[in-house]
């Protein structure tokens, strides 16, 4: 263990650091821009129209989401 414990960072030197890290970070968005315009893709995709888009709730039809009386109603037990 170190007797002389190390002594506190003078306000210049947290200044050095903390500018160090803020361009170290925009770095690392122009960077990851870059990789993001090279994929070209957005998340979450966004919806795209379909031939379907003037019957709303045909998703939810597919996807099983309407609470219709078919939703409620029991299955009979296979014998």
């Amino acid at each position: 263990m170190n007797a002389n414990p190390s002594p506190a960072p003078s306000l210049r030197e947290l200044e050095v650091e903390a500018e160090g890290r803020e361009w170290m970070r925009r770095r690392l968005e122009e960077k990851l821009q870059v990789q993001a315009d090279r994929h070209g893709g957005v998340f979450p995709p966004e919806r795209m129209p379909c031939a379907n888009a003037s019957a709303p709730g045909a998703d939810a039809v597919a996807h099983g989401l309407r609470g219709g009386r078919a939703a409620r109603v029991a299955r009979k037990k296979s014998r």
